[in-house]
């Protein structure tokens, strides 16, 4: 039956001929790859249309219940935007209205999203890691908003999620600098649930995670989310409850 399910699920993904990501399903679970490395798996507006595309399927289809984000290669996850096609004058049609990745400006998502980081997450890179539920992330991984230092900041939701997620003073110290953070600094900090030594590894672990959430009820998961990120609008726990 599941092998049924799947072939079911991937063909409707095979229907799209992606240029810019990669897409593969096992069981339950989706799994999209950034596919850039030659630009450190920056995005540029032709990709952010192709996530836009990917994270609707996902959303709408009521077989797909968990998601992992990756990036190809194993220098970055994702270097953010891409700087240098947007000064070649490339096309510039314009951001979703679902945001940086199709996922960053995307709040009706209840399905959890895993990002699995190896290597780099810059900018926009760390803002799509920040907008997943879970971060696994290799030892080699390096987290930071450097916008601040070529006079842009984090408009993509990083300035609002880092200090809910690891609070005030720990983000403003990483905002404010535009400093690097490595992979076990992250870990303490709260940024990232797990790191996983072997770049090898990283994978076959973010694959566990959402094994995990696979072996639950998929409604008690979405409900779960649902009230855990609703409940951060809400001045009282007797409010929110």
């Amino acid at each position: 039956m599941t092998d049924i399910l799947s072939k079911k699920i991937k063909e409707i993904y095979m229907k799209n001929d992606y240029e810019f990501l990669e897409t593969e399903i096992n069981g339950h679970i989706l799994e999209v790859t950034i596919n850039r490395p030659d630009v450190m798996n920056s995005l540029h507006p032709p990709s952010h249309r192709e996530f836009d595309e990917v994270w609707s399927e996902f959303s709408n289809n009521e077989d797909l219940w968990v998601g992992i984000i990756t990036g190809a290669g194993d220098r970055a996850f994702s270097a953010g935007n891409d700087l240098k096609y947007q000064a070649s004058g490339g096309d510039r049609s314009g951001m979703p209205e679902t945001g940086f990745a199709g996922l960053t400006s995307r709040f009706n998502l209840n399905k959890p999203i895993i990002a699995a980081v190896n290597g780099v997450a810059m900018g926009g890179g760390m803002e799509i890691a920040l907008a997943c539920d879970l971060i696994i992330a290799s030892s080699n991984a390096r987290f930071a908003l450097p916008e601040p230092k070529v006079g842009l900041a984090a408009l993509a939701g990083g300035m609002q999620r880092l200090p809910r997620q690891i609070g005030m003073k720990n983000a403003m110290g990483m905002m404010l600098t535009g400093r690097h953070v490595e992979a076990a600094e992250a870990k303490e900090l709260g940024i990232v649930n797990e790191v996983v030594e072997s770049q090898s590894d990283l994978m076959d672990r973010a694959r566990d995670w959402a094994k995990q959430i696979e072996a639950c009820s998929p409604m008690s998961i979405r409900a779960t989310k649902q009230v855990a990120y609703d409940s951060l609008n809400e001045a009282s726990l007797e409010a929110s409850m």
